[in-house]
């Protein structure tokens, strides 16, 4: 007996382990979302109360695991933080059993959730099924509406920047009417002083291109390290797509080869003499 105790002794000792008294609950188990764990100062393993309402703490939790929720654009906004606990752990803490606010139901492949729903809501009342396309649907038609405003202020200033271009591209070859008005006298034809400004219109566009797609890049990276420090998310706020690149370049060569072309025609049409006098 004497050697029995000595050893549960050094188990204690070595351990920490206390037997917990008569009576006493066991501390359930909880995950914490990271960011409630920072500020909470906690780690895996340590103890906290819970309950319903600050004046109620009776129930013991556990930390059992620290996780980082998935990226949720819906959510994202939201100063919530959220603690994950077991369904019958909850309800008793709460006193509701058998009661849930919502739940999701995973179906077998093929099944279509449209039918799954339709016949689940016929099949009792008190709750009502939705597919998650319709909830996704319904959840997003905030950020379809930003998305349609920022497709109107990209059109409002895809138009403008093709004036702002147009307008400086026709001062520019009007500062080079001399150079046009001499080439015209010693025989050079309209239209190679048209494909010369239109060639030189075409670089500018491209060298433009690269410069805005670099922009772009870096203008992304810098909100996505903001935004995602800030809300304390892997969620993408901006991204740079192929598509988005091979629009932008093909729209600004289009627009500077296009206002290079009406600009030269405008010079070319004129007479040398005209030219000559205007300088």
């Amino acid at each position: 007996m004497r050697v029995l105790r000595a050893a549960i002794a050094a188990f204690v000792f070595l351990t920490g382990w206390m037997p917990a008294p008569l009576g006493a609950q066991a501390p359930i188990g909880v995950a914490l979302e990271r960011r409630l764990a920072d500020e909470l100062r906690l780690q895996i393993g340590d103890t906290l109360r819970l309950g319903p309402s600050p004046d109620s703490l009776r129930a013991l939790a556990r930390v059992e695991a620290i996780y980082d929720p998935a990226p949720d654009p819906s959510t994202v906004m939201r100063d919530d933080r959220r603690m994950r606990m077991h369904l019958p752990d909850l309800a008793a803490l709460l006193g509701q059993p058998d009661r849930v606010d919502r739940f999701g139901v995973v179906l077998q492949p093929g099944v279509s959730d449209s039918v799954a729903a339709a016949r689940l809501n016929e099949l009792a009342f008190g709750y009502r099924a939705y597919p998650s396309a319709e909830i996704a649907a319904g959840s997003s038609r905030t950020f379809e509406v930003v998305s349609r405003f920022h497709k109107a202020i990209a059109v409002i200033t895809i138009v403008a920047s093709a004036v702002f271009l147009l307008c400086i591209m026709l001062l520019k070859v009007e500062e080079r009417r001399l150079d046009a008005a001499v080439m015209r006298f010693v025989g050079v034809r309209r239209r190679t002083i048209v494909g010369a400004l239109v060639l030189e219109a075409a670089a500018i566009a491209v060298v433009g291109a690269v410069l805005g797609v670099g922009f772009a890049v870096i203008a992304s990276w810098v909100t996505n390290a903001y935004y995602q420090q800030r809300f304390a998310t892997a969620l993408i706020f901006s991204r740079v797509t192929f598509d988005i690149v091979l629009f932008g370049t093909v729209l600004s060569i289009v627009l500077g080869v296009g206002a290079g072309a009406l600009a030269a025609w405008r010079l070319a049409g004129t007479k040398p003499m005209a030219l000559w006098s205007r300088t």
